[in-house]
């Protein structure tokens, strides 16, 4: 590769090598659509043969921009989020931004905080997933002065791009893979009937749906209170239900921390999974894969919605259609059957 003796590769070297000007080299670099590919296929040739590399902090600064996005979830000890964050960050990564990610302890102050605080000045623009905020709250993402994505199912109609997941669904799928199987006491671990906001609320309303339309009444007292989704709770609650004596011959894990909560409960018990009771879970943690039994689950689509929520921030930061009305995007979901329900004979 020839390189210049000294100094860095600049853009007038390429220029030089390529026999066009500065400024064709600076369109080329940043993209600029209308440029003749055999003038395109010249400066890239030279780009390659000199290693010539871009300085970001310089064009970001022209531009008027950080390079830097935010992102803002609840907590990055539950895997689902962690795994979402290195969705993100490998996503900007791709498109040359980098990341700063924010913790909110799902705390109402903090996530107001992460909004209008005096942070957004470091980042062009903010994925934000909120837990304490709800629908009341949609007029908090109004008037910011940055560009925004929203993610959950917190806020629904908020002014702003929003990227969700296929909750009910996705729930509904899971329960319907469960009655397929056979089973017709299906208790959800993580259901609260108080709640109405929330992947809860929407996931119950998917369990609900497909209940009915198998004709299976639907019984309050097979929803298992789980408070804050971690493994301790799924499991405490899956002792609850056993405790109860219901016949439960499935569960719903309304997240896969829940569902391995209950599973572990069900080892303690000698309860043969899914001899007796099948489970599954939601969100396709990577952990499911690698339990004993291995979690069948719900897959929300978390490289789409990672993907997509990057692009469409990227498009606000960049101002390509400034009229452009707010879009909502759902992403595909798939389930994924492993030996929690299908036992050692399904796929891992």
């Amino acid at each position: 590769m020839n390189r210049r003796r000294s100094g860095a590769v600049t853009m007038h070297d390429v220029a030089a090598r390529a026999g066009v000007s500065i400024k064709t080299v600076s369109n080329v670099v940043n993209g600029y659509p209308y440029i003749r590919a055999e003038t395109r296929e010249k400066v890239e040739a030279a780009i390659a043969a000199l290693g010539y590399r871009v300085n970001v902090v310089a064009r970001n600064l022209r531009r008027g921009r950080t390079g830097m996005i935010g992102l803002a979830v609840p907590v990055l000890s539950l895997p689902y989020f962690a795994e979402l964050a290195d969705s993100v960050i490998r996503a900007a990564e791709e498109r040359g931004l980098t990341v700063l990610i924010e913790q909110t302890g799902g705390v109402r102050a903090r996530e107001l905080e992460v909004l209008h605080g005096q942070r957004r000045h470091f980042t062009d623009g903010l994925i934000y997933s909120p837990l304490a905020l709800g629908p009341d709250d949609a007029h908090e993402l109004d008037g910011l002065d940055h560009p925004l994505v929203l993610l959950g199912e917190r806020i629904f109609d908020a002014p702003a791009d929003h990227v969700t997941m296929s909750n009910v669904e996705g729930a509904r799928a899971a329960t319907q893979h469960l009655l397929d199987l056979g089973r017709r006491r299906i208790a959800v671990v993580g259901g609260d009937p108080h709640e109405t906001v929330g992947a809860a609320a929407l996931r119950v309303q998917g369990y609900a749906a497909a209940l009915a339309d198998n004709g299976v009444p639907f019984d309050p007292a097979l929803l298992g209170d789980a408070g804050l989704w971690r493994r301790a709770s799924g499991a405490q609650s899956m002792a609850r239900l056993l405790d109860a004596d219901l016949g439960v011959d499935a569960v719903l894990g309304l997240s896969d921390v829940l569902a391995l909560g209950a599973l572990h409960t069900l080892h303690l018990r000698r309860i043969d999974v899914p001899g007796r009771i099948a489970v599954i879970g939601f969100d396709d943690i990577e952990e499911a894969a690698f339990s004993a039994p291995t979690l069948s689950t719900v897959h929300p689509g978390r490289e789409q919605i990672a993907t997509t929520a990057v692009d469409l921030l990227l498009e606000r930061i960049e101002g390509r259609d400034p009229g452009a009305p707010f879009r909502r995007v759902v992403a595909d979901f798939a389930v994924v059957p492993r030996e929690s329900t299908l036992g050692r004979g399904g796929p891992a």
